[in-house]
């Protein structure tokens, strides 16, 4: 009776086997959009498989680790994780700071424990933390996760002439009323943490960053500032023409001088040194002739060349 069971068992066993390779063989062929669905289906008819696929997924820690930028100089990992925890338990948070200054670099990492607190925390907006727009997205994804869309050029602004009392949180404030910030801050320098008299605000959209422009409104903490597309700040407004020399006419019988490249010292306003300039050889002349002999004559006549008969001397080869 024992042998029977225990025969009952390993063919019953064999049979999950084989049904799991049977399985196999048919997902297989299955893109991932479907495995997902199909997947995200079963999990929601079946708590185990959603518990199991939840276990998966936050197995690799590489799902659950944010990057935070944009942080102020003076904020610490505690008030990092603080501003974070709200969507959910969080594993790991620091702030990376310089070895050499012991200053912070303007960044972190908050790792949370479950996957979903980190997809909750992606979608959240924008964070305020010690007056400053801090910005996240996955940490395996770097800076390429960043705002570098192909139109971020159409919505990041540069905000200047500054009053040193404007403070990020002013900033943000006053150019919200155009559209969702995504992210920005006032430039603070590292050492006194003091206004260095512009700032950046990138919004979401493009439109909302053509509004503040066109809006003739600029006036902020009892000035009037500056606000115009940041690439243009970055001197990308294009570089004074030169007309190459090789596209020069030169007169027939003259030889083109090589440019010759020098530093300039004092550099004029609008152009970007070192320049080329072109160096040229002095001139040389041929030697004076050592001296003057008439054209001989034979019965009367001159024999010069013709054309030459005005011409009574010739100079002689040297």
């Amino acid at each position: 009776m024992d042998d029977f069971k225990k025969r009952k068992l390993e063919e019953a066993g064999n049979g999950d086997a084989s049904s799991k390779e049977e399985l196999r063989f048919l997902l297989d062929p299955l893109a991932k959009p479907q495995l997902v669905d199909l997947l995200a289906k079963l999990g929601s008819q079946y708590p185990s498989i959603a518990e199991e696929i939840k276990s998966i997924a936050s197995a690799d820690p590489v799902h659950r680790k944010l990057f935070v930028r944009g942080l102020a100089w003076n904020t610490s990992s505690e008030t990092l994780c603080a501003a974070f925890q709200e969507h959910g338990e969080i594993e790991e948070g620091a702030v990376i700071y310089d070895k050499a200054t012991g200053k912070s670099r303007g960044y972190g990492f908050i790792t949370f424990k479950h996957m979903e607190s980190t997809h909750c925390a992606l979608r959240a907006p924008s964070k305020l933390i010690d007056g400053r727009l801090a910005v996240c997205n996955l940490a395996c994804e770097g800076l390429s996760g960043a705002s570098n869309a192909p139109d971020l050029s159409l919505r990041k602004l540069y905000i200047g002439s500054l009053s040193p009392e404007v403070s990020s949180e002013m900033l943000l404030n006053f150019f919200g009323r155009y559209g969702e910030i995504e992210e920005g801050s006032v430039a603070y320098d590292k050492d006194t943490n003091e206004s260095r008299g512009f700032g950046f605000v990138t919004y979401k959209t493009a439109e909302a960053a053509k509004k503040a422009i066109d809006d003739p409104e600029k006036t902020l903490g009892g000035r009037n500032i500056i606000v115009k597309y940041a690439d243009f700040h970055k001197g990308k407004t294009g570089q004074p023409s030169v007309v190459p020399m090789t596209a020069l006419p030169m007169a027939p019988g003259y030889v083109q001088m090589q440019p010759v490249k020098t530093h300039v010292t004092n550099p004029q306003v609008g152009y970007n040194y070192p320049q080329t300039v072109a160096s040229y050889p002095a001139p040389s002349y041929p030697s004076p002739p050592t001296a003057v002999v008439p054209y001989p004559s034979v019965s009367g006549k001159s024999t010069a060349p013709v054309g030459m008969n005005n011409y009574p001397y010739y100079y002689p080869k040297q």
